[in-house]
C-alpha cells in the first residue's frame, strides 16, 4: 500500500513512514460489512487486496452503486466526513486485505497534506476524479438504456465484467439478474439495437 502511494503522491520516505504508523492492517472474508447504511463511517479503508462494493437498500432490494479494487481508497465519505450516517452500506465481495485508519488520524494527514501544495492537488484532484465518476454513473441511469450501460460498463471497466458475481453487475445497471442475461445473450449474438 505505502510503496504505491508513493508512487502516486510525491512523498518522502521519511514522511511516508510517518503516515504508516497511523494505518492498521486487517484480512476480512468475502461478504464482510464494513460499514452498514445509518451507521457513522469511523474508518477510512485502503484495499491492498481484494474487492469492495457500496450498496444501499431501495425498498427492500440492494443497488450497488460503486466497485473498488486493489490500490482504492474506500469510506462513506460524507458520513465520514460530517459525522452524519452514511447513506451506503460498505462490503466485501472478495476476501480482502484492508489497511485502515480511524477519523482522527485521517484527519492529521490531510491537514499535513493541505499544507504540501502539490499533494495537496493531487489530493483534490483525486477527490474529484470520485465525483466524476458518480455524475457519470448517475447521468447514464437518466440518459442511457440499460443495453447501453452495459456495453459502456463493458467498454469502459472490462475487469468488473470478469471479476464480479453477475447478480452484482445487474444491481449497478439497475436491472434484474434475468435481463442482465438477455442482454448479454443479445451481444453475445450480435443482435444489439
Amino acid at each position: 500500500m505505502f510503496e504505491r502511494l508513493r508512487d502516486d503522491f510525491p512523498i518522502d520516505y521519511e514522511q511516508l513512514n510517518n503516515y504508516r504508523k497511523y494505518f492498521k492492517q486487517i484480512e476480512v472474508p468475502a461478504k464482510t460489512v464494513l460499514l452498514m447504511e445509518g451507521e457513522i463511517a469511523r474508518k477510512f479503508y485502503w484495499i491492498q487486496n481484494g474487492c469492495i462494493r457500496v450498496w444501499f437498500n431501495n425498498n427492500g432490494d440492494d443497488i450497488t452503486f460503486q466497485f473498488f479494487f486493489e490500490n482504492s481508497a474506500v469510506a462513506s465519505l460524507e458520513s465520514f466526513r460530517k459525522a452524519i450516517p452514511s447513506p451506503v452500506t460498505i462490503e466485501t465481495i472478495e476476501p480482502c486485505v484492508l489497511w485502515y485508519a480511524d477519523k482522527h488520524e485521517v484527519e492529521q494527514i490531510v491537514a499535513e497534506i493541505m499544507e504540501r501544495p502539490r499533494l495537496r492537488n493531487l489530493f483534490i484532484d483525486s477527490i474529484f476524479e470520485r465525483t466524476f465518476d458518480y455524475m457519470k454513473h448517475f447521468l447514464s441511469f437518466i440518459r442511457d438504456s440499460p443495453t447501453q450501460r452495459y456495453l459502456n460498463l463493458v467498454k469502459e471497466r472490462p475487469e468488473l465484467i470478469k471479476r464480479i458475481p453477475q447478480h452484482y453487475i445487474a444491481s449497478h445497471l439497475g436491472i434484474t439478474r434475468v435481463h442482465l442475461s438477455r442482454i448479454r445473450n443479445k451481444v453475445a449474438k450480435g443482435n444489439i439495437l
